[in-house]
């Protein structure tokens, strides 16, 4: 499936309380594009969820802590969310969002079934985060090889959210972008020098 690469102006900055980021393979080096373009100042809390092998510990908490501005951790269970931190969903566990106690949002981590052949997922990230921030959640799905983020995105549509998929003629697998194109209508195509621009802004 093919889609517009043009930049949309459709999405506002302004609404944006949460942003919630999909990718599998290739995630690696979107990620490296997107998240150093994140200023010191953003207030906006970042979650990622990037595909990984379940039986062996993530480094990217480490690997993206001397890239970007804002402070990167990996994911714990009843952690509050603090703004202006990116949060990596951990090796076998699902990352979702929960009201919890307080004002702000709690993590949740999960040894549910898998979901999409993988775990953590995408969908679970994206489904319970727009459950939580509505529509004033952004949510991304970057390069993959299979269909996961899709059904995700369709959530955050649903619940007024704002949407992106990365150009699929800009990924280096274009199957996620394709099939979260087949599932819903985003509020933009971008490349992900276009994201980056975006994110840089807020």
């Amino acid at each position: 499936m093919s889609a517009p690469a043009a930049e949309s102006t459709s999405i506002d900055p302004r609404r944006i309380s949460g942003i919630v980021i999909g990718a599998s393979a290739g995630g690696v080096d979107a990620l490296s594009v997107l998240l150093p373009a994140l200023q010191r100042q953003a207030t906006v809390p970042v979650f990622v969820v990037l595909h990984l092998p379940r039986d062996r510990p993530s480094l990217l908490a480490d690997i993206f802590a001397s890239k970007c501005a804002l402070p990167c951790r990996e994911a714990q269970d009843k952690e509050p969310v603090v703004p202006g931190t990116i949060y990596f969903a951990p090796p076998d566990y699902h990352l979702l969002l929960d009201r919890g106690p307080g004002a702000w949002p709690h993590l949740a981590l999960s040894a549910d079934a898998l979901v999409n052949f993988s775990r953590p997922a995408i969908d679970v990230l994206f489904e319970s985060a727009a459950d939580i921030y509505g529509e004033c959640l952004l949510g991304i799905v970057l390069t993959g090889g299979n269909h996961d983020g899709a059904a995700g995105l369709k959530a955050i549509h649903e619940a007024q959210g704002q949407t992106i998929v990365q150009d699929p003629a800009d990924a280096q697998l274009s199957f996620m972008p394709e099939a979260a194109l087949a599932t819903v209508t985003p509020s933009a195509v971008m490349s992900l020098a276009q994201i980056a621009r975006l994110l840089s802004g807020l």
